[in-house]
């Protein structure tokens, strides 16, 4: 019995997947569970353009994030900080502060969770952070640390 997957099936198939299963098994789970549903002439076609219209999204969003790589690779962003004797800074500069800056000069909004800094910031000076904007797409920015 062919079907469409409509959920992930463990040792199955991914969802939007035609697969053959037994009789039973399609009939018996997969059916009654909504997890699949037969595999008729319409439903293979509509399923098909389903996974068209999913994967020109998927690379969509790759060149999206790539096109904002390339323009995150050129730009600089200044973090002022507090900065007590031998000149060592109170609090620390994290990806949070990096995204704030972004956003401040740049309007780019970026998840503080996809930044990371390359080093640890433990005074004034320069540093290179590394953004994931896509599982494609990265970018690293410099960012500079200044007393203020």
């Amino acid at each position: 019995m062919k079907v469409i997957l409509l959920e992930d099936v463990k040792s199955v198939g991914k969802k939007g997947d035609i697969v053959e299963v037994s009789e039973g098994y399609g009939r018996n789970f997969l059916l009654p569970k909504k997890l699949a549903q037969p595999a008729t002439a319409q439903n293979v076609n509509l399923a098909k353009q389903k996974a068209g219209s999913v994967a020109h999204k998927k690379a969509q969003e790759a060149d999206e994030a790539k096109l904002l790589a390339a323009q995150l690779a050129k730009s600089e962003v200044t973090i002022p900080v507090k900065v007590g004797e031998g000149g060592k800074l109170f609090g620390s500069v994290a990806g949070k502060d990096v995204a704030e800056a972004l956003k401040k000069t740049y309007g780019v909004d970026i998840d503080k969770r996809k930044i990371t800094l390359t080093e640890e910031v433990t005074s004034v000076g320069d540093y290179e952070a590394s953004i994931r904007l896509h599982p494609e797409a990265s970018a690293k920015v410099v960012v500079h640390v200044t007393e203020g």
